[in-house]
């Protein structure tokens, strides 16, 4: 916060924090031109379930590694999507909170899809619950830990229990989240804004919990004890959509722990086969979006099999035909969530003795990872998104060689932005919106950006077609 001895010429300064599953970054900004004036992060622990607290002390330690939070007027925190935080009824953390990868639940998706049934999952929040989603977490969490449900008095997300900390008041009924976030539980509609109290029953068993109040794309959530306006946060691929400037017909593809193709339309999706979520944006649009587990692990694992580094492998896929000589690499290394296995394996198909060579195994290894994607953007067009541009962002969006093939998997040129924290920067330009007070957020200068352009590979689709569904289940 600015004092009284503050410099009147000195820029109005926002926060934003990006808490993402790996790490926390802080950026602070110019709320008027966006322009950068200094940043910090901090590691987060390994692992599928984590203790929140951990999450706390690495946005400490990233404000601190950013210079503090002196002359910052506002500040919002946009984070991991779907993660399961239970609060008893002291605003304790009940257990470590469940995060999106954790996979334990995908029995409980398909139990819930079966209950209520495809249709009217998709009908009524947009999405069909797979084992990200909350509500499938609070289904497991019901049935492997009673006395964890019994005593859990709140449920809440990371970015909201994060809001939450920072307002400091410890009151329950202060917990705080935005429809972008909300849409990813399983029991809130992005169409009619409202939480489906029926359907968080079908999933913790009871609805006498408190849930974050939704509030709008700028309502302010209160103020830090040393009187920061809080912003209310969101997810972090909403965040990323609001940090890049995403407009109507943009499609984000993000490499990060996982792979999301996401679009900004003005109409809501209601998927029933549970390929495309019906999230929200962080703007008052709507945000479908398909996510695979798989991205930019895919990378450091081929480099690893190859004993290469990121610009190794790269070179190594450049130099590569184009379709790998047949070699198809099906990059399910850790389950996958679209098409919806989480029990499943990767695999090399078409290996011979010709296409057994470190190039085409990284070629394979980058075209993989793209024709999954291009499978995501395939299903959104199919549901009327509309599509103009295709922003590729994101640590796996640094590879040359995933850029440099991308448009001729998707068919489509691509859009390589300059490397930047744009889920933090996304949370920034709330914060600064929330402070304007205006009716839309501040027009900060966008990102300079590649344009990749290449002939279309459709063929490279069509192998990759034929090998998809050959895995086999993890021991």
């Amino acid at each position: 916060m600015s004092g009284p001895g503050s410099d009147p010429s000195a820029p109005t300064l926002v926060a934003g924090v990006d808490s993402s599953t790996q790490s926390c970054t802080v950026v602070i900004r110019d709320a008027a031109t966006g322009a950068l004036v200094r940043e910090g992060g901090a590691k987060h622990p390994t692992g599928t379930e984590v203790d929140p607290a951990a999450w706390w002390d690495a946005l400490q330690s990233a404000i601190a590694d950013a210079g503090g939070l002196d002359g910052v007027e506002a500040i919002a925190v946009a984070g991991q999507q779907h993660g399961m935080v239970c609060l008893d009824s002291s605003g304790e953390v009940v257990r470590p909170a469940l995060l999106w990868n954790d996979t334990r639940s995908a029995a409980s998706a398909d139990d819930l899809v079966a209950e209520l049934g495809a249709k009217e999952w998709a009908e009524a929040t947009g999405s069909l619950p797979v084992a990200s989603f909350t509500v499938t977490k609070l289904r497991w969490l019901a049935a492997h830990e009673p006395d964890n449900a019994a005593r859990t008095a709140a449920v809440c997300l990371p970015h909201d229990w994060l809001t939450w900390k920072l307002r400091g008041t410890g009151v329950l009924d202060d917990l705080v989240t935005d429809r972008g976030d909300a849409s990813g539980t399983g029991y809130f509609s992005g169409v009619t804004n409202a939480y489906r109290p029926d359907l968080l029953t079908l999933g913790l068993g009871r609805r006498d919990v408190v849930l974050p109040r939704v509030l709008g794309p700028s309502e302010p959530a209160g103020r830090t004890p040393d009187g920061m306006l809080l912003g209310p946060g969101t997810g972090d691929n909403a965040g990323a959509a609001l940090g890049l400037g995403a407009r109507t017909g943009d499609v984000v593809i993000s490499l990060g722990t996982s792979g999301v193709v996401s679009a900004v339309s003005p109409t809501a999706t209601a998927d029933p086969t549970g390929i495309i979520a019906g999230f929200a944006s962080a703007s008052g649009e709507h945000l479908p979006l398909v996510c695979t587990l798989n991205a930019a692990r895919v990378l450091d694992a081929a480099a690893a099999m190859l004993s290469v580094d990121h610009a190794g492998l790269s070179a190594l896929a450049l130099d590569a035909p184009a379709g790998s000589g047949g070699l198809v690499l099906v990059p399910y290394l850790e389950g996958e969530r679209t098409p919806n296995k989480p029990d499943s394996t990767g695999a090399f198909h078409g290996l011979t003795l010709g296409t057994s060579t470190p190039g085409h195994l990284a070629r394979a290894a980058v075209e993989g990872l793209l024709c999954g994607l291009a499978d995501a953007l395939d299903a959104l067009v199919a549901a009327g998104v509309p599509v103009q541009r295709v922003f590729l962002i994101g640590g796996g969006a640094r590879s040359d060689a995933v850029a440099g093939i991308a448009p001729a998997v998707l068919g489509r040129p691509v859009l390589r932005p300059t490397p930047g924290e744009y889920v933090a920067d996304g949370a920034a330009r709330q914060a600064a919106w929330v402070l304007s007070g205006a009716s839309a957020p501040p027009e900060w200068a966008a990102a300079d950006t590649e344009v990749f352009e290449a002939d279309p590979t459709p063929a490279v689709r069509d192998r990759y077609a034929q090998a998809r569904d050959l895995t086999v289940r993890q021991l």
